[in-house]
């Protein structure tokens, strides 16, 4: 059996590919804003809030873990509708992606929580910092430092799992993609040029969240040790 590569579909529909690519850094990057907001603030109620609160964060973070992402895209998308809320496809991805986010952030960022000892909020509190200062300073920059590798493994994962929102038409590169491959029926082709194009955002991403943290952590700079 041969097959004859055809890759001069290329030449036509690049601009569709480089449109849907950068759908997908607008979906994911909101989605990693909002998410990591959502994750922390859920983390410090974990840790520091009362028994309901953290009960409450504890059945969300349970529920969006046990649960299929392309599952909650569509209650949020389809269900959502039905009740008189319309969302775009766009924006039901990106609350979507959002919510999902911030349940894994907020288990990585308790853990980066629980590995401060209260010894050192006891002597923030001796040095006269405010109760918002100290969890800003003392609890959630040593906190996400030491737990940002994770971090940026569970972005990069986003970026990729955002490909189940062209189920809901929503046009980032897998619908692209989609489309593309029904118009030329070169499917083989167009799924390595996709692969190619997702490899090189993960790079793109993995660069962006180390130079990102060569900023936000100066000490780990001047050690020279690995984010």
């Amino acid at each position: 059996m041969s097959y004859q590569f055809d890759f001069s579909f290329l030449a036509e529909r690049w601009p569709d590919f480089v449109a849907g690519a950068w759908l997908t850094i607008q979906l994911t990057v909101l989605s990693i804003g909002l998410g990591f907001l959502v994750g922390t603030v859920c983390a410090l109620v974990r840790v520091y809030g009362g028994a309901a609160p953290r009960r409450l964060v504890g059945f969300y973070v349970e529920m969006i873990r046990n649960t299929p992402l392309l599952v909650q895209i569509f209650i949020v998308y389809f269900g959502l509708s039905s009740i008189g809320l319309k969302l775009s496809a766009e924006t039901a991805a990106v609350i979507a992606l959002a919510v999902n986010m911030g349940a894994y952030t907020t288990e990585i960022m308790r853990a980066g929580i629980q590995s401060i000892q209260r010894t050192q909020l006891e002597a923030a509190d001796c040095l006269g910092l405010t109760r918002l200062q100290a969890i800003v300073h003392v609890v959630l920059l040593p906190a996400m430092e030491r737990v940002y590798p994770a971090l940026s493994s569970q972005f990069v994962l986003l970026m990729l799992a955002s490909s189940i929102t062209s189920q809901i038409s929503a046009e980032e590169l897998t619908a692209v993609a989609n489309n593309v491959q029904s118009d030329t029926y070169r499917s083989f082709e167009v799924y390595i040029v996709v692969a190619v194009v997702y490899l090189g955002l993960s790079v793109l991403y993995r660069f962006g969240f180390w130079a990102i943290g060569l900023v936000l952590f100066a000490r780990k700079r001047r050690l020279g040790t690995a984010l």
